[in-house]
């Protein structure tokens, strides 16, 4: 299979190793992206496990919450510029659009743009979002929404960078007041910096487990200072990389941002407020939108740089 320069770029931001090596492991897998991306993990090139999520689509995220706090959304609204994300007009587009996505009983975008707008039920969500794109002159997209609801508890939201990251929190408590709310925004902020990808690691899958199993294993195995190792502590240290890497993906045992001895994790932080609280808390979960999470810019300047580089 032939590689191209855009092949050799996609897999270049979804592990940031270099264009060379990047072009070596396209050819050594056939071009196939994942086992690319597979073969430089274990040779210990790629910087980290990124899967192409370079942020480059504008836009902002917003969140609406019922006045209980039970209910909540989060809705991420794409703009083809920067200065058009930071425009109030379309800011106070995105709020409409979040305390619509609130209430709607749409199962996915689709249906959401088939109904009728709230504001002006004689357009549909679809025909105001045109409307919008007229007024304002540039390409919009509502992307996604997802709505969240706890009836025993309340749901947490923040909003980062004024709208690059949203997040909810649902947290299960019997106990409500403010000390509780500030360790369920404290705990948002964490979702917001670090990213987790599960809550808890009971949530992980086998297959996960295995995959990055066998790509651990591999880089052991090159590993020149674990060469004539006993084969006992060869599964160890494969075990303890696995262990580190889940207690980094897993909400609950991430090391809480703000703990004052940089040990404490998430779990015993939610522990500590519900003792001194008396209270029953579960974080349920957590809903995490990154602006332009997959999405990107066309940007031929860069994709012409690679090729003239690797002459292509």
């Amino acid at each position: 299979m032939a590689i191209t320069a855009a092949m050799v770029k996609e897999l270049r931001e979804a592990t940031g190793a270099g264009m060379m090596d990047c072009k070596k492991a396209l050819a050594a897998t056939d071009g196939n992206m994942e086992a690319a991306v597979d073969f430089l993990r274990e040779k210990g090139l790629a910087t980290a496990q990124k899967k192409a999520n370079r942020i480059a689509a504008e836009g902002i995220v917003a969140t609406a919450l019922s006045e209980d706090a039970k209910k909540a959304v989060a809705v991420e609204v794409n703009s083809e510029t920067d200065f058009v994300a930071k425009n109030e007009k379309f800011r106070g587009y995105v709020a409409d659009v979040a305390a619509q996505a609130l209430n709607t009983s749409a199962a996915d975008i689709e249906a959401f743009l088939a109904e009728p707008w709230a504001k002006d039920t004689s357009k549909t969500v679809k025909e105001e979002l045109a409307a919008q794109i007229a007024v304002i002159g540039e390409n919009m997209n509502i992307r996604r929404f997802q709505q969240v609801v706890e009836e025993n508890g309340f749901i947490a939201s923040y909003i980062h960078a004024g709208g690059k990251i949203g997040v909810l929190v649902d947290v299960q408590t019997d106990v409500i007041n403010d000390e509780i709310k500030e360790m369920a925004k404290n705990v948002a902020m964490q979702v917001a910096a670090l990213k987790p990808i599960y809550t808890y690691d009971s949530e992980v899958d086998d297959e996960y487990k295995q995959h990055e199993l066998e790509i651990l294993k591999t880089q052991i195995e090159n590993d020149p200072k674990m060469a004539g190792k006993p084969e006992k502590v060869i599964n160890g240290a494969i075990m303890g990389r696995l262990n580190k890497e889940l207690k980094e993906i897993c909400l609950m045992d991430q090391v809480y941002v703000k703990a004052e001895d940089g040990k404490q994790n998430v779990a015993a932080y939610v522990a500590q407020v519900a003792k001194a609280n008396n209270a029953n808390i579960v974080i349920k979960g957590f809903v995490r939108f990154e602006t332009g999470e997959g999405l990107e810019k066309k940007n031929e300047d860069f994709a012409a740089e690679v090729a003239k580089q690797m002459n292509m």
